[in-house]
């Protein structure tokens, strides 16, 4: 008996506002919309990278009205009726619960990529030999899927998932083990034990379901969540804009982690080898842009005279670096960031300063 086609859907999720990456990303146009990893825009390359797999008339993106005008721009292939409209910033649970409800009226059993837009993927081949085989695994089974990334270093700024080393089974031709518990972003000793005992794989924030699966670990495991379900399909029925606006409202701002993955029973993780990175922060770009014999990572005409370690944008001037180190300088026509190295994480605080001066135009 022929096996029935894979209909797979991938959901983009662009809603993110990039403040760490201030203050070449701003709310207008946050990382997503930028070319920081290559040479072009990180939601543009998440779709080119599924397009081999997923056509586009399957991809989806989810985002604020404020970014809808980029998204058409950048991905003109998309249907416009791909491009959905989240009513309210609610975090990333909201926003995963209306993409899987709209796919869920068109396909209750189709297979649900979720991928964020602004991560990077070195090995785009084993990325859609991996993926292809998570969703084949995903519509066979009545649980969730996720990647794991293989930890480098004792990171605090990921989350990790824990899974059962000894009951991997292989399905589609890779290895899945079973994901015992996530863990939220640790502190650095606990984070050493993790990458010591050789249990944890780092979160990547990718998930693999069927929405009939969805709905009912939902149902099972989130029963807050379940109720908001509800009425978000009773607007998608209805099609009104106001119901699903009045649920945007009401529903807790939580990540999909905390108010499903947690708590969900069944999931799988696949370890994904295909050189990723979520490009977090500033110093994320070390590992991507081209660095001199100094471990200077520039964008612009440097000179750099007894310095080392530096990270610097300035395209279209001349900067010359003399006896410094550890430092990332970001220059903007209406903007200059210095900061240390191993600071760049608070480079929010810098925005939260500007919102409470209500100094807008840096924002």
């Amino acid at each position: 008996m022929k096996k029935p086609a894979l209909d797979l859907k991938a959901v983009i999720m662009a809603g993110g506002s990039g403040t760490r990456f201030w203050p070449l990303s701003r709310r207008r146009r946050p990382k997503q919309f930028l070319p920081i990893a290559g040479a072009s825009t990180m939601i543009r390359e998440t779709l080119e990278r599924v397009l081999p797999l997923i056509p586009a008339r399957d991809v989806y993106t989810v985002a604020g009205a404020r970014h809808t005008a980029s998204i058409r721009r950048l991905l003109p292939e998309l249907p416009p009726a791909n491009v959905l409209v989240e009513p309210a910033a609610r975090n990333t649970a909201p926003s995963i619960l209306l993409a899987t409800a709209v796919v869920h009226r068109r396909n209750p059993e189709a297979v649900v990529a979720v991928l964020a837009s602004d991560h990077l993927i070195r090995d785009r081949k084993a990325f859609l030999r991996q993926l292809q085989a998570a969703a084949r695994t995903a519509a066979r089974r009545e649980g969730l899927v996720t990647f794991g990334i293989p930890p480098t270093f004792p990171s605090t700024g990921y989350g990790y998932i824990r899974f059962e080393k000894d009951a991997a089974f292989v399905s589609a031709g890779q290895t899945f083990h079973p994901a015992v518990e996530f863990k939220e972003k640790p502190a650095l000793a606990q984070a050493r034990a993790f990458l010591a005992s050789g249990d944890y794989l780092w979160n990547s924030g990718m998930f693999l379901w069927r929405p009939s699966v969805f709905a009912h670990k939902l149902e099972e495991h989130a029963p807050d969540f379940f109720r908001f379900w509800v009425r978000i399909l009773d607007a998608l029925k209805g099609r009104s804009a106001a119901r699903l606006k009045a649920v945007f409202r009401d529903i807790p701002a939580l990540s999909i982690d905390y108010a499903l993955m947690e708590k969900a029973k069944g999931t799988v993780v696949l370890r994904g080898d295909f050189g990723w990175s979520d490009v977090g922060a500033w110093s994320s770009l070390f590992e991507v842009w081209p660095a001199d014999a100094s471990g200077n990572a520039v964008q612009g005409d440097v000179l750099a005279l007894s310095a080392s370690g530096n990270l610097l944008h300035n395209p279209g001037r001349f900067t010359a670096l003399v006896g410094v180190r550890d430092l990332i300088v970001v220059n903007t026509p209406d903007a200059l960031l210095i900061c240390a190295k191993d600071q760049d994480q608070r480079v929010k605080e810098v925005l939260d300063h500007l919102a409470r001066a209500g100094r807008v135009k840096p924002l």
